[in-house]
């Protein structure tokens, strides 16, 4: 009795631990693994997931990898995937049903009183936890590819280590496969990561859900920093404040280093020390989001530290609102966020807007002190996967800035967006302050 209650509760922790993110639901997983199995041209997907101690870091613990996490859902360490598409039958081959299945390691117990208890295998609910037609034990992999494989002429696998193998977890795992000859002589090795991009880029409605989820949450934390930016207060203080909201409200981690720059910081980019005093006078650029169910927001506002911008420091901020206002109102589907002097660049038309409003101290156009691009494709990485042109289901930023290190003055804003099945640009952030009427008395003490 007490080793059968035991077992259950085991369980209750195991489907606990699986569905601890706001997943979607499995059939969103699966439609994703067989639109990959449609444009994979008959080659065989063969995925890893990383191991514990090289997913995430100590902080936050374990994360999956984003492309593991699109086709599964799957959050837990040490797994593997393989996607092989239906073939008809040639001359010389076999036909081949479309098979998908999950691979997950064998129950180590020693490590699991230090980890928590994982799903396995040998679980009886282990395919309607997961949504895969067949859930195996890891050590069974290398058979089945073989199977998956034999008969075929040249057969292709699809893979992440084609390109860069450094990045990919796969990288040993293939190695092995090799190594126990699972793959017949002469099968090409294929680049997946193009295919899966070209999936990813258009977000259906349950990601758009979980990057709003990441947005409103860093929506409640930059309020909470508007309140909190002051002459005397030290930047990780602001930045710390803001992880704490944004996790209080479900995020599991930051999108990203999160950037509190006072002063001459605020024109540094990437500042990520986070460790001055705010002092009165200066301008305070905040770029911090959060991450929920491994999806990423990224906002960035500019404050004034005493609340109150200088009569230079408005007119900065007026010119950059000014250019990520023109680049919205200039948006339709078909347009680009590529730099460039092209009709369809909306980085163009915001630097055309910065140079054609406001000088610097000599007189020179501000356009020069524009130093990145117009923005970046959010999903499962902050700096997700996308390409020209924008389209109907993508979602990204507008951030135009201008750093001015000689005044020690910086300005960014930064907003998300998606594209509706409409068309039309829809701003996920609209009900944060954006003008700086609005900032000033958002910081009002």
């Amino acid at each position: 009795m007490r080793r059968t209650s035991l077992l259950v509760s085991c369980l209750l922790l195991v489907s606990t631990f699986c569905l601890s993110l706001d997943r979607q639901s499995n059939a969103d997983y699966r439609a994703r693994r067989v639109a990959l199995s449609k444009i994979s041209k008959g080659g065989v997907t063969v995925l890893f997931a990383p191991l514990e101690q090289s997913g995430g870091n100590a902080i936050y613990g374990f994360r999956q990898d984003d492309n593991f996490y699109y086709l599964t859902g799957w959050s837990e360490p040490g797994a593997a995937l393989v996607i092989a598409p239906a073939v008809e039958a040639t001359a010389t081959t076999p036909a081949r049903a479309y098979t998908e299945t999950l691979y997950l390691p064998a129950h180590n117990l020693v490590q699991e009183k230090w980890t928590g208890p994982k799903l396995g295998a040998d679980d009886a609910n282990a395919r309607s936890l997961t949504g895969f037609d067949r859930v195996e034990v890891l050590d069974r992999m290398r058979d089945d590819v073989d199977k998956l494989l034999t008969g075929f002429n040249r057969p292709s696998i699809l893979t992440d280590t084609a390109i860069a193998p450094a990045e990919s977890p796969s990288t040993e795992p293939m190695a092995w496969l090799r190594r126990a000859n699972a793959f017949p002589t002469g099968a090409s090795v294929t680049d997946v990561k193009p295919m899966l991009a070209e999936l990813r880029m258009r977000k259906d409605a349950g990601e758009l859900e979980l990057i709003k989820h990441a947005t409103d949450a860093s929506i409640s934390a930059h309020r909470l920093a508007f309140k909190l930016v002051k002459p005397g207060v030290n930047e990780h203080q602001v930045a710390a404040a803001m992880q704490g909201e944004f996790m209080m409200r479900g995020c599991e981690r930051p999108a990203y280093a999160p950037i509190v720059g006072s002063g001459f910081y605020s024109t540094v980019l990437h500042y990520s020390e986070d460790s001055k005093q705010i002092a009165d006078g200066e301008t305070v650029v905040i770029d911090v989001a959060g991450e929920y169910s491994m999806y990423a927001s990224d906002i960035t506002r500019t404050v004034p530290a005493n609340g109150k911008f200088t009569a230079r420091q408005r007119e900065i901020y007026d010119i950059v609102l000014g250019a990520q206002r023109a680049a919205e109102a200039a948006f339709v589907p078909g347009k680009s966020l590529l730099t460039g002097d092209t009709a369809d660049s909306l980085y163009k038309v915001a630097l055309d807007y910065i140079n054609a409003h406001g000088k610097d101290l000599h007189g020179q156009p501000l356009g020069k002190y524009f130093i990145h691009g117009l923005g970046h494709f959010v999903g499962l990485n902050v700096h997700d996967v996308g390409r020209a042109p924008l389209d109907k289901g993508m979602v990204f930023t507008i951030e135009p800035g201008i750093y001015i290190p000689e005044e020690k003055l910086g300005v960014r804003i930064e907003d998300i967006y998606y594209v509706d099945t409409n068309g039309k640009l829809v701003d996920m952030t609209a009900s944060l302050p954006h003008t700086a009427d609005e900032i000033e008395a958002a910081v009002k003490r």
